[in-house]
């Protein structure tokens, strides 16, 4: 920091984010300010790549706290918690809220080199949604590329979904598609009889009149939201469908979702097979 005595620096007013850089201890830091902080001792042309420009861009990477960056250059750092990657292409910068980082079909393959199948779908659909690139863009990039991670990110391609809002809603949609049960559309209106649109849901089959709706708040509604909750809930039961919804806790023992969720298409006609579960399954949701 410009200006300031090291002993000032090295006082209690100030915190040390990295060796030479430093921070005010009332500044409450976040991924913004690690990033940041790095980008001052990273040769000139770094940019932030792979899950670290996952997560500028609101991806949540479950576990991953390292940050990295890419670079022409033959550098290397020994910053801590920080992974400078060599790129023999030229990198192509986009920024991000004002940082500089890889575009956001590179870093969905970059990402398929240390993401499972699961949180791959999430992050393309995470992407779509943003509005940063499209479904067309995202698969072309894909199939034209031959770089690291580019076989998984195209096998994850071909479970993603336009439409989709949120990482939860995809979790819960593969949930139960990779338990061999239909692919429910994603984000739904219902009208009623007479073509008004009374509610938009998660996951919709249509077919069977089924919903499947993910809550992470059932915890922390008020007393008004609870009331909306309900007439809203009255309002579907009242035109024939059926909600089943996932919670937080449900998410613990993963394996019922499927069942819950077939049981009830069963009531509504559906004869298809029984849900099946794999060893693959139970890695990629057991541990969530």
């Amino acid at each position: 920091m410009r200006g300031v005595d090291r002993k000032v620096l090295r006082g209690r007013r100030f915190r040390q984010m990295f060796r030479g850089v430093h921070v005010s201890v009332d500044t409450e830091l976040t991924l913004t300010h690690w990033v940041r902080a790095a980008l001052l001792l990273l040769p000139g042309d770094a940019v932030v790549s792979h899950l670290t420009a996952a997560r500028i861009r609101g991806f949540d990477a479950w576990g991953r706290d390292q940050l990295e960056f890419s670079t022409n250059t033959a550098a290397v750092t020994e910053l801590p918690g920080v992974i400078l990657h060599r790129r023999r292409g030229k990198l192509t910068a986009y920024d991000v809220d004002g940082i500089l980082a890889t575009g956001p079909d590179r870093t969905f393959v970059d990402c398929a080199t240390v993401l499972g199948l699961v949180q791959l779908v999430q992050l393309a659909e995470h992407l779509l949604h943003l509005g940063v690139t499209t479904h067309e863009t995202l698969a072309q990039y894909c199939h034209d590329r031959h770089i690291d991670g580019v076989r998984r990110a195209r096998r994850a391609m071909t479970f993603v979904m336009d439409g989709v809002e949120s990482p939860m809603e995809t979790l819960v949609r593969l949930l139960l598609v990779f338990a061999r049960l239909p692919c429910p559309s994603p984000n739904q209106w219902i009208v009623n009889g007479e073509g008004r649109q009374v509610a938009r849901v998660d996951l919709l089959y249509d077919q069977y009149k089924v919903i499947v709706e993910y809550d992470g708040w059932q915890h922390e509604r008020d007393g008004r939201q609870r009331q909306r909750d309900r007439e809203r809930r009255e309002i579907l039961e009242s035109l024939g469908y059926r909600l089943i919804v996932v919670t937080n806790e449900d998410l613990r023992t993963p394996k019922s979702i499927p069942w819950r969720v077939y049981n009830v298409l069963r009531e509504r006609g559906y004869r298809g097979p029984r849900p099946t579960t794999s060893v693959i399954w139970d890695r990629w949701f057991t541990k969530m």
